[in-house]
């Protein structure tokens, strides 16, 4: 299924199939698998039946599942999966918007929308890039482990910048932030490269939060409280600024 077209009058197929590990975590499944097999070799029962749950909780953090991204140049897609819970206006990051030398502008230092994505440790914990384009900053700051659903863990906590630019000079910033448990932010890709949307960029070990600046005029489509999909929900629609309401049910 990967890189297949489907659309929504019934073109290319579908059906379930078990999501696959990411590399990053095969290394930790192994150790905790030989581990455990240790264990039982010793007849260590107490020891090898957490040990085993142990196992299987990490190959499920580190799913990869496929997914669907609309091909829509208007369209701002999910970079992660989880639970929307902050909205704000916000300035961007001094790392998104100041001259990093480079030559190459950042956002605007405008107050524009920055919707916060949390993700639990039960969620997929791999990113994707909200737009297509070219990636023109990616700026890793060390910092502190901060529960990551506080609005302050956007600026004190360890962090991840990435800017994306389309060929038509739109511009959105998102940044991957760690979280209490959370101990190492790791990006797949760097400053140059050219991704599409929904593409995979990088993850987070063990729970934590992204947040997306959106361009200006442009407001979200989502609600607070509600559960998104990394590279399927659609965020917001690039120039579009209506007001949704919902009801929690």
């Amino acid at each position: 299924m990967p890189g297949d077209i489907l659309d929504n009058r019934g073109r290319g197929s579908a059906g379930w199939s078990w999501p696959s590990i990411h590399p990053e975590g095969r290394k930790f499944a192994l150790i905790a698998a030989a581990v455990c097999a240790v264990c039982a070799f010793m007849a260590w029962e107490t020891l090898a039946w957490p040990i085993g749950g142990l196992v299987l909780g990490i190959l499920a953090f580190f799913r990869d599942p496929v997914r669907v991204t609309p091909r829509d140049d208007s369209l701002i897609t999910s970079p992660a999966d989880g639970l929307i819970t902050l909205i704000q206006k916000v300035p961007p990051p001094r790392e998104l918007s100041a001259d990093d030398g480079s030559g190459i502008a950042g956002m605007s230092e405008t107050p524009v929308t920055r919707v916060s994505i949390f993700m639990s440790v039960f969620d997929v914990h791999i990113n994707r890039t909200p737009i297509g384009g070219t990636i023109r900053r990616v700026v890793y700051i060390p910092g502190k482990f901060l529960n990551a659903d506080l609005d302050k863990a956007s600026e004190e906590n360890e962090r991840q910048h990435f800017l994306v630019e389309r060929g038509d000079g739109v511009k959105i910033g998102f940044t991957q932030i760690a979280g209490l448990v959370a101990r190492r932010i790791v990006p797949f890709v760097k400053a140059g490269d050219i991704v599409a949307a929904g593409q995979r960029v990088g993850l987070i070990r063990f729970g934590s939060r992204v947040d997306v600046y959106l361009p200006e005029g442009t407001e979200p489509q989502v609600l607070m409280g509600q559960k998104v999909v990394a590279g399927e929900t659609v965020l917001a629609r690039i120039g579009q600024a209506p007001v949704i309401e919902g009801v929690s049910q």
